[in-house]
């Protein structure tokens, strides 16, 4: 069976509007933390957010979303300028990972902001499947859009992560529930800082790449995925069970003696989260080059949500192809706070390479 090769991304970030800058922007350290223009925390301090600057305070749910989301979609869809797709031929489908049902967002949520990309993007895509988990979900869509590639379903997929938490209901929430970052008296030191952002990737089978002459970015060497039930904000303690079976899933598709070079992941400064890829990472231990070294883009960018996975996806390319990573392998991770737990192993291709 043909290789899945990702030929396209696209992002929407706080420090960078392409992949290529929010990319420099993570390397480099350069934080998108700001103070909110007017919400406050319970300290009376301006709540410290990650927010796109080019989008406005008062930019609501949906519209925040699809302004972060249909601009990666357009960025990842280019390579496809071809005869071959402006004829019909080519049958690409749309995997969604997004926000769970939270304040902020409205109960019509899908529907408004499925009635945005079929407006942008009219007779687009053959068919959509959502994936609204949060953190997961991301991950969620690659893994189903690879099943649709494998059973001949269609030729190519897009997958996308969006989500935002600048919205004034969701920040109280956040809040509410003791997650907010702060170093005042009345914060949490170990929160995290709520960002936004939205990313996306081409992918399809090797053949149809190298039929239309797409250049091959990388390619998705597997998939795993687990569930775990000690979820936080509950008084389980989470010893990392369900990070463990999506990591032993997709480590043990790997050729043998070979290690992963790079791990990109959804950590946001939660003890929680911490705890939980410590126990994990003692556990396959023998698969990873140095299971301390890896990077959590969450303090640059702040928590992503759903979009972590297809920005992760695109940080782990380019670390290789700008030749900053330790490698070309790379294994990309993220856990939702309903359970869904998902892991990617990801070989990044050199400029040139096939």
């Amino acid at each position: 069976m043909t290789r899945t090769v990702i030929t396209g991304m696209g992002a929407s970030t706080p420090v960078g509007r392409d992949p290529w800058a929010a990319a420099a922007a993570v390397r480099a350290g350069i934080s998108g933390f700001a103070e909110h223009p007017f919400m406050v925390d319970t300290a009376g301090a301006p709540m410290r957010v990650a927010m796109a600057p080019w989008l406005g305070a008062d930019c609501g749910g949906v519209e925040r979303i699809a302004a972060l989301l249909l601009p990666a979609m357009e960025e990842a869809l280019r390579p496809l300028d071809a005869p071959s797709w402006r004829s019909g031929r080519l049958k690409l489908s749309l995997e969604l990972g997004l926000p769970p049902a939270r304040p902020g967002l409205p109960p019509d949520f899908m529907e408004k902001l499925d009635g945005s990309i079929s407006e942008s993007f009219p007779e687009r895509f053959v068919s959509r499947e959502t994936f609204p988990v949060g953190h997961a979900g991301g991950l969620l869509a690659l893994q189903s859009a690879l099943g649709k590639l494998s059973g001949g379903t269609t030729d190519a997929c897009l997958v996308v992560g969006a989500d935002s938490y600048i919205i004034p209901e969701t920040l109280e929430c956040i809040e509410e529930r003791d997650q907010f970052h702060g170093a005042g008296p009345l914060n949490n030191a170990w929160g995290f800082v709520p960002g936004e952002g939205a990313g996306a990737l081409l992918i399809m089978g090797e053949d149809i790449s190298k039929g239309l002459g797409i250049p091959i970015l990388g390619s998705v060497m597997g998939m795993g995925e687990g569930r775990e039930t000690n979820l936080i904000n509950t008084d389980s303690v989470c010893i990392g069970e369900g990070l463990t079976a999506a990591f032993r899933a997709v480590l043990g598709m790997l050729p043998a003696g070979m290690k992963v070079d790079n791990i990109f992941c959804d950590m946001n400064g939660e003890p929680y989260r911490t705890d939980e890829f410590g126990f994990t990472a003692l556990r396959v231990r023998e698969y990873l080059q140095s299971a301390g070294d890896f990077t959590a883009p969450a303090d640059c960018w702040g928590d992503v949500g759903a979009a972590t996975g297809p920005l992760c996806v695109s940080l782990a390319v380019i670390s290789h192809r700008k030749k900053y990573g330790k490698g070309p392998l790379s294994l990309v991770w993220a856990g939702s706070e309903s359970g869904e737990r998902a892991a990617a192993l990801i070989l990044a291709m050199e400029k040139g390479k096939p």
